[in-house]
């Protein structure tokens, strides 16, 4: 997943993490010598382990550090989170898909945030995914706030516009702090969208998806991602 899930989590716990921005255009040789041979970020050095990709960072980040808990207890909410994850991956395919088509696009763009719209619906004890602010929110934030500056944008297509629910759901978690001090500045992120599918007729491989970060005050639009050390 998008490394922004990660730099989510981290905000809270900066006290005890360093976080080293790594440029995944130029990446230091260090890096992959002494950290992820692979070459592979996000990356996250504990215990003298070193652990890999988003999404198992974020368990790991929850069950070793302190914060607010981003995995469910309750066995029903945990089984419908698993099953969201899973379609994150979907999600993406289906987006990039739907950003690139030649016809019946405003269908194509549909049926994603239909699925989460429905979602948002399984539980009523929130205005999240599981009810409360969970895994699955940070999962979804990063890829719905960029299509949604893109879309509006450029296709005059507001995905929120009858979904009540999605609605609901993206103004509560732009009301979390920890969420809007990690975006990326709007106009970046419409940038770098208008250029690539401008110059891309097919979707973008997930390889490039999952690592896509945009460094807050950054001066020059880098792709980037993380490494992080326990202090």
């Amino acid at each position: 997943m998008i490394s922004d899930q990660l730099v989510v989590v981290l905000q809270g716990l900066q006290d005890e993490m360093e976080l080293l921005p790594i440029n995944l255009a130029n990446r230091p040789s260090w890096y992959k010598e002494k950290v992820n041979p692979r070459n592979q970020v996000p990356a996250l050095e504990h215990n003298k382990q070193v652990i890999g990709e988003s999404l198992d960072l974020l368990y790991y980040l929850d069950v070793h550090f302190g914060g607010p808990k981003l995995l469910p207890d309750d066995p029903a909410k945990k089984e419908f989170s698993n099953e969201l994850v899973k379609y994150s991956v979907d999600f993406i395919k289906d987006m990039y898909t739907a950003c690139t088509a030649k016809e019946d696009v405003e269908k194509k763009l549909s049926l994603p945030f239909d699925y989460l719209e429905n979602a948002l619906s399984k539980f009523e004890d929130g205005p999240f995914f599981l009810g409360e602010f969970s895994m699955v929110d940070m999962v979804y934030a990063p890829f719905i706030e960029r299509f949604h500056i893109f879309l509006l944008d450029v296709m005059k297509y507001d995905l929120t516009s009858g979904r009540p629910r999605l609605s609901t759901w993206f103004e509560e978690i732009n009301k979390l702090d920890f969420y809007t001090q990690t975006k990326c500045d709007p106009q970046q992120a419409l940038k770098i969208f208008k250029e690539r599918f401008s110059v891309m007729k097919l979707p973008l491989p997930l390889s490039l998806v999952d690592n896509m970060f945009i460094s807050p005050g950054a001066e020059l639009i880098l792709l980037v991602s993380c490494y992080c050390q326990v202090k």
